[in-house]
This record gives structure tokens, C-alpha cells and sequence, in this order.
């Protein structure tokens, strides 16, 4: 079993930094879950930076330790997880990119390892799903977000961090009937940024409806969205208020605060999740590091799901046992 070194007994600041501490070690052997870097920034639209998030999110990580206490477990007694690293994006050119990811993820998904992946600007998820439809097939996706990302085109360019969703949607790599995005706000070019993507056919839950319906029905609706399919996770930390979240390209105030945003993780717990990524952490606009702390935290969040996963089916089993 891997897992996170003992802070107890060696000090944070001591070592290469990795992921909560986690080993790095190129290995899908005895291993639940990976996280990796995919820092590749160069089909972002304004502010640039997002290569360095990988690196900013797993230095303030060796402060997360093993044992949750919102959700009731200690998450390496059920799982073992590694850092694999990053991987080796090609600056400037979104294409080749998304074939060397593919290429990484091929190996962890045929083991059934769940992939975590710290972005990096929001092109990148495109081959990210590119991978899991290798294995899975048009997959489910829920989606936070302050944007759709559904644009044809930026600048006339088909591959940017404004598009992938819609790409995705092309290229038949989602599941829309069973997909969603929650967050959306801010100024737009037009009304139908919001209505092309519920063309596509995602079901959209803007944040004006968020706050109405409230956390509970959101919930229910993703849920019932999702159901038992094979699901995607992509959170951008825009969906989440500057306030909170300032280390990004694309801020939009109103959104939800860094204990919501946990919440919105925590609430995902029983969907069928089989990869995650988490992206656009900008570290030269986070002050203080309240950023890197807040992705560090949501990524911890994911973690547990996966240990919550791996808990029931111990559970189940024994039980099994015991009525045999």
C-alpha cells in the first residue's frame, strides 16, 4: 500500500515535494488511485501562469494529513494512491498534447486506477476524456465551472481553454444525456453561451439557479443526471468566488465560498467516478496562497470519495461473508 509520508515524524519542509506527501513512483501496481500534473497553460485567452499549477498545489499539500474528519475516515486504510508526476506537455501545440496524455493515462485506466489530474489551463481536459473514452466509451460528466466552455472557436482557434466541452461533445467522447455543468455566471458575448451548450445537450444549472434551488436540489439533480454511469469530473477553481479562489485566469465574482465548494465534492459521494481533474490555478495572482490551499483541500476531497468507494465494498464483501 502506498501513502502519504508521516509528518509526525518527518518535517514538511524535508524532501521533494509531492502530492500530500505521497511517493512518486511510475508504478500501477497495488494502487487505487494516481494524481499528476499536466501543466500545459498555452491555450488559455488572458492571464497565463497555469503551468506552474501542478507545482504550486502539491507544495502547499504536505500540509493535508490522512484521517478526515467532515467525512469519518482515514482514507489510506482503504486506498493506496501515488504521485506519478507530470506529464510531459508540448508547449503551444494543444494536439500533441492531448496524445501524450492519452498516452499516460492509457496504462493507470486499464488498470482501473482513478486518475487525478492538476491542471493546467481547461484545454487539456479534452484529452483527458479522449483517454476515457478509450476505456469507457461516451462517458458522464459533471462539471463545475464559472464558464461552458462550449465555444465553437476562440480567435478562431478550435482547440482553447473555451472549447473543449463542445470538441468533446463532437467527437462523441460524452455521455450528454447524463452530463451537467453547475456554475455558470458572469457577463457573456450573447445568450447563447449559456443556451449552446443545453443545445449539446448538457443539462445547465447557472449559479443565479444555484443560489435559488440551493445545495440540496442541486445535488439531487446531479445525481439523477449521472445515475449509475461511468462519470468524469472537471472542476474548474473559477467555479468557486474570487474571494476564495483569486489564483486564476478567469475570475467571476459570485460564486460559492471555499466551504461550499468542498461541499460540492463531498456531495458527490456514491456517483460512479471514475476520474477526476482539477484546473486553472494561476499562482502569481494567489495571494497568500489561499488558492493553492483551497485546490490542495478539493483534490484531498476527491481522494475521499475514492476511499469511501473502497470502504463500502469492503463492507458489502464482509457482509457477504458473514450471510454465507
Amino acid at each position: 500500500m502506498y501513502q502519504p509520508k508521516d509528518s509526525s515524524q518527518s518535517p514538511r519542509f524535508c524532501g521533494v515535494r509531492t502530492f500530500m506527501r505521497l511517493e512518486h513512483v511510475r508504478t500501477t501496481d497495488n494502487v487505487d488511485f494516481a494524481v499528476l500534473g499536466v501543466p500545459f497553460d498555452t491555450a488559455a485567452s488572458n492571464r497565463t501562469g497555469q503551468r506552474y499549477g501542478p507545482q504550486h498545489i502539491r507544495n502547499f499539500s504536505v500540509l493535508l494529513r490522512p484521517y478526515n474528519p467532515d467525512m469519518e475516515i482515514d482514507i489510506f486504510q482503504y486506498c493506496s494512491g501515488i504521485d506519478y508526476g507530470d506529464i510531459d506537455v508540448v508547449p503551444g501545440n494543444a494536439l500533441r498534447t492531448y496524445g501524450r496524455i492519452v498516452k499516460e493515462l492509457r496504462p493507470l485506466l486499464q488498470k482501473n486506477i482513478i486518475p487525478i489530474m492538476m491542471g493546467g489551463d481547461h484545454s487539456i481536459t479534452l484529452g483527458h476524456l479522449r483517454a476515457f473514452y478509450e476505456r469507457f466509451g461516451p462517458i458522464a460528466l459533471v462539471h463545475f465551472d464559472s464558464h461552458g466552455d462550449t465555444w465553437d472557436h476562440y480567435y478562431g482557434e478550435k482547440y482553447m481553454h473555451g472549447t473543449p466541452f463542445r470538441r468533446a461533445v463532437e467527437e462523441g467522447l460524452l455521455d450528454v444525456d447524463h452530463s451537467i455543468q453547475v456554475g455558470m455566471r458572469g457577463p457573456l458575448y450573447s445568450a447563447d453561451d449559456i443556451e449552446d451548450a443545453r443545445r449539446l445537450g448538457f443539462e445547465v444549472i447557472p449559479m443565479k439557479e444555484v443560489r435559488k434551488t440551493g445545495f440540496s436540489e442541486v445535488m439531487d439533480r446531479i445525481h439523477q443526471r449521472v445515475g449509475d454511469r461511468p462519470v468524469f469530473v472537471s472542476y474548474d477553481i473559477d467555479f468557486v468566488d474570487p474571494a476564495f479562489a483569486p489564483g486564476t485566469g478567469t475570475p467571476e465574482v459570485g460564486g460559492p465560498t471555499s466551504y461550499e465548494a468542498l461541499e460540492y465534492v463531498r456531495g458527490l459521494d456514491g456517483l460512479n467516478i471514475v476520474g477526476f481533474d482539477l484546473v486553472e490555478v494561476l499562482p502569481s495572482y494567489d495571494q497568500g496562497e489561499i488558492t493553492a490551499v483551497l485546490a490542495s483541500a478539493i483534490i484531498y476531497e476527491m481522494i475521499t470519495l475514492i476511499a469511501l468507494k473502497k470502504r463500502r465494498s469492503h463492507q458489502e464483501r464482509r457482509s457477504g461473508v458473514a450471510r454465507q
